[in-house]
């Protein structure tokens, strides 16, 4: 079956989307990028976009650190989602990425008189991880601050920190690791935000400590409000880790995943967590589009 992106304009076969090698965001880093989830309801036959909206919104709010400007508008963005994934035709979960990009053809790092693009691939997608519990370390990397490189905007240089942290996780027979702040405080993940249950509290790190402001995050906070669960954001130290009650991560690509173990320290009982459970329940279920009160958030693509 023939794949087809949507790039410069139009859609065209996967394999004849290329740009030329001295593209700026290519030597340099310089684009910002969503990673979106659409799931498939096997039983209704149709696949949902997952927040789509808030997705291009955090896109736009990306491009205006990175001094960019969108050739569309959110509604706009959500069409040609749309239009590209009925094109594809997709029976399955896929991943989405759409990408705006600094194309001129330049040497040297500046942002401005540099010419912004637009493209999306798509792709079936599964789990990024095992469900059963992940083993974390604290990485000895630190999160970039938002002084430097910043995480609330999801650009792509960026990610050569999430790069070095995960990599060297994995060399240490680890999942994935915990980021700590320049000041020693747990940020998120590689790429994923955490959560920890705290005496019946969900607690994460606030908006401010150096994180990428997640959808999926966002996501967790208001489906534990419509469950009943409290929650708290503020700083959280590193020892808060080990003696959480249940410890989970969250994201585009990693859902929802229990924590096993962090510095081989076990979380809780080392199964995942009657809080955890509910919360992940719910959201496997929000997302193929079974909850009529959060059906808002799902984009229907097949007619």
């Amino acid at each position: 079956m023939t794949e087809f992106v949507f790039m410069n304009g139009d859609f065209i076969e996967a394999d004849k989307a290329v740009i030329p090698i001295r593209t700026h965001a290519f030597l340099y880093g310089t684009s910002v990028f969503e990673g979106i989830r659409a799931y498939y309801n096997s039983e209704e036959n149709q696949l949902y976009a997952f927040r789509a909206e808030e997705h291009y919104k955090r896109l736009l709010a990306s491009a205006k650190v990175m001094w960019m400007k969108s050739p569309y508008s959110i509604s706009e963005y959500v069409q040609i989602t749309k239009d590209l994934l009925k094109k594809n035709d997709y029976k399955t979960d896929v991943y989405i990425r759409p990408t705006l990009y600094k194309s001129s053809i330049k040497v040297g790092p500046t942002l401005t008189d540099n010419d912004d693009s637009f493209l999306i691939f798509t792709t079936p997608f599964g789990n990024y991880f095992d469900s059963s519990g992940l083993k974390l370390c604290v990485s000895s990397w630190r999160r970039t601050s938002d002084n430097a490189i910043p995480p609330r905007a999801k650009v792509s240089g960026a990610y050569a920190n999430s790069a070095l942290i995960k990599t060297d996780a994995h060399a240490m027979g680890f999942d994935d690791a915990v980021v700590l702040s320049e000041n020693g405080q747990v940020t998120e993940g590689s790429a994923m935000n955490i959560f920890l249950v705290i005496n019946g509290v969900l607690t994460t790190t606030s908006i401010t400590d150096d994180i990428l402001i997640g959808v999926t995050r966002n996501t967790v906070i208001e489906l534990a409000n419509e469950l009943g669960i409290p929650v708290c954001e503020r700083a959280i130290d590193r020892t808060e880790l080990y003696n959480a009650d249940e410890v989970f991560c969250c994201g585009t690509g990693a859902q929802i995943v229990p924590v096993e173990s962090i510095d081989n320290r076990i979380i809780g009982n080392g199964k995942i967590g009657e809080i955890t459970k509910k919360i992940s329940d719910l959201y496997y279920n929000v997302v193929r589009g079974k909850s009529e009160k959060f059906k808002k958030w799902c984009t229907p693509i097949y007619d």
